[in-house]
């Protein structure tokens, strides 16, 4: 019987989960054995677990879980833990890009025996991902930015608040065509990576709130190719970066193309949040920004703001669409765990994983 146990997550204002009660429901059925940590900030509550047949136990007791038990989760676990990992976890660890820290994570799963199968290079016949959170990513992100640059009218100088989840989308369009009313005038947005799923999803949201498509400007590969920067992402007041960073590639914009007189742009959200690789090619900041702390201010030789949105885990802000789209992608490969020896999915995962523990044992 395969064991999948739920952990809790402990980032902070994380309230997605890898594994929706629907999601279990499925596997149940299909003989899984499922166990699910308790959890106040889940966006599902406990009881709604335990009325469709798992076992609830305590927060945070996964590392008692017996060894041949899968352990799901979301994001990283925590830093203030270094201890070896003997068991099998999916989550998206953020360790296989040359991220700050890749090698302490992978060093835990390397010394206790355990394998790492990340969520985000989970991936089909055809090499794209089975799963993704990203036109969420790019839907939540597009709307901070839209909200941030009408704060920026509505209230000059002071800073971002913070930010907490909405119960549902309509709510959040409902706040941010407010927020738009209110500022008297639309923006224009620069969507970087228009075609993929982050791009789509931030396209969708600007249309949503009813931003005209003119004000809409989508570049893609294409248009991307001759190599940034690009001086096109000043004459626009949001810039969204949601491209796929998989190498080296010259910065789309820098610090002294922020110092221009005539520069429009005031508000960049990085979906990507790719600020601790060492490809960034955002490099106007430094480090993720969070939902209780938004926003970095960027200096400038004048006064205009540039305000940047680096949160790492965006689609949380719509935590309930976010995990039921996002497990309704998952499930035929979490069906394909008892078959993981043989399932190309899953052997594929755990090929890059030793390839990764082999770079860094030999770096």
């Amino acid at each position: 019987m395969t064991h999948l146990w739920l952990r809790a997550e402990t980032k902070k204002n994380e309230q997605r989960t890898a594994l929706t009660p629907d999601a279990c429901k499925t596997l149940l059925a299909e003989g899984f054995k499922i166990t699910v940590e308790k959890s106040a900030d889940r966006i599902f509550k406990d009881q709604e677990y335990v009325d469709i047949g798992c076992d609830l136990v305590e927060f945070g007791t996964w590392k008692g879980a017996p060894k041949d038990a899968y352990i799901v989760g979301l994001k990283e676990l925590p830093e203030d833990d270094d201890s070896p990992l003997p068991h099998t976890h999916i989550m998206f660890a953020h360790c296989f890009k040359g991220q700050g820290g890749w090698k302490d994570v992978l060093g835990r799963f390397h010394r206790g025996g355990g394998l790492l199968l990340d969520l985000e290079f989970l991936t089909d016949d055809n090499g794209r991902r089975v799963a993704a959170y990203g036109f969420y990513a790019g839907f939540a992100g597009a709307a901070l930015g839209v909200d941030l640059w009408a704060h920026q009218i509505l209230n000059p100088g002071t800073p971002y608040p913070k930010v907490t989840p909405f119960d549902n989308e309509e709510k959040l369009l409902t706040y941010i065509r407010a927020r738009l009313d209110k500022a008297g005038k639309q923006p224009t947005v620069m969507v970087m990576g228009a075609l993929g799923r982050c791009g789509s999803g931030s396209s969708d949201l600007c249309r949503k709130v009813g931003i005209p498509e003119k004000n809409i400007v989508q570049w893609d590969m294409a248009e991307t190719a001759r190599g940034g920067p690009f001086d096109e992402i000043l004459e626009n007041d949001i810039f969204i970066n949601s491209i796929y960073l998989s190498k080296a590639i010259p910065p789309f914009v820098t610090p002294a193309m922020l110092d221009r007189p005539a520069r429009k742009l005031s508000v960049v959200v990085d979906v990507s949040c790719d600020a601790t690789n060492p490809h960034n090619p955002i490099p106007i900041y430094t480090g993720v920004t969070t939902f209780d702390d938004p926003v970095v201010s960027v200096a400038t030789a004048f006064k205009k703001p540039v305000d940047v949105i680096a949160i790492d885990h965006l689609p949380t802000l719509l935590p309930r669409e976010a995990s039921d789209f996002f497990c309704r992608d998952l499930l035929p490969s979490i069906l394909a765990l008892p078959r993981r020896e043989s399932e190309q999915v899953w052997t594929d995962a755990a090929a890059l994983y030793e390839k990764k523990v082999a770079e860094m044992l030999s770096s």
